[in-house]
């Protein structure tokens, strides 16, 4: 079967979960699909490797979506699946990426910015409040939530797998993935 190549864009607040369920529909992917070729893109991974030249700034968040719109349409208009994972908190930023990019599905992933605080082991948002961390998205700069989406996950109030299965589901129904029978379909990761 031929590989459709896709971007599924994980935008959302820091802890909303974007990176816990990229991974889990890469898993299932790779193991219902694995004709389906497929890479993960994900903020703190890029910034370590590819845009560490980037501060937080308006202008440097620009760069560095950018920057990855750029490797995602690369690899999308090979077949790739593409999973990428960034807070991305600009509408402006996500519509030009959208504009951009063959195949472009926009994933919010939703959770109340107390749940995202409750679930932050890096302590990133207790050194937001507390001005140790400048321009935070959440806290000190905006997150404009996005309004057009294709997908919405509600990470406070679904599991993991209910989240996955969501993406999954779209992407069967849209003619990026065959439709497997469900005896074929992994049941829960």
């Amino acid at each position: 079967m031929q590989s459709n190549g896709f971007v599924l864009w994980f935008t959302g607040l820091s802890g909303a979960g974007k990176t816990t369920v990229a991974k889990a529909v890469i898993k299932r992917l790779k193991v219902e699909y694995p004709h389906q070729k497929t890479e993960r893109l994900d903020g703190d991974i890029i910034r370590e490797h590819l845009t560490k030249d980037l501060g937080f700034s308006k202008t440097d968040r620009q760069t560095n979506l950018g920057r990855v719109r750029f490797v995602a349409q690369l690899l999308s208009r090979n077949n790739v699946g593409v999973l990428s994972s960034f807070i991305s908190p600009y509408k402006e930023d996500r519509e030009i990426i959208r504009d951009m990019t063959t195949n472009f599905i926009e994933v919010f992933v939703n959770a109340p910015l107390e749940v995202c605080e409750s679930r932050d082991i890096k302590g990133l948002y207790q050194k937001a409040r507390a001005g140790e961390i400048k321009e935070f998205t959440g806290i000190s700069d905006p997150y404009e939530a996005p309004e057009n989406h294709e997908i919405e996950l509600r990470t406070d109030l679904e599991e993991i797998d209910e989240s996955a299965e969501k993406v999954i589901e779209y992407l069967i129904q849209n003619g990026f993935l065959a439709s497997v029978p469900l005896e074929g379909r992994a049941s829960s990761f």
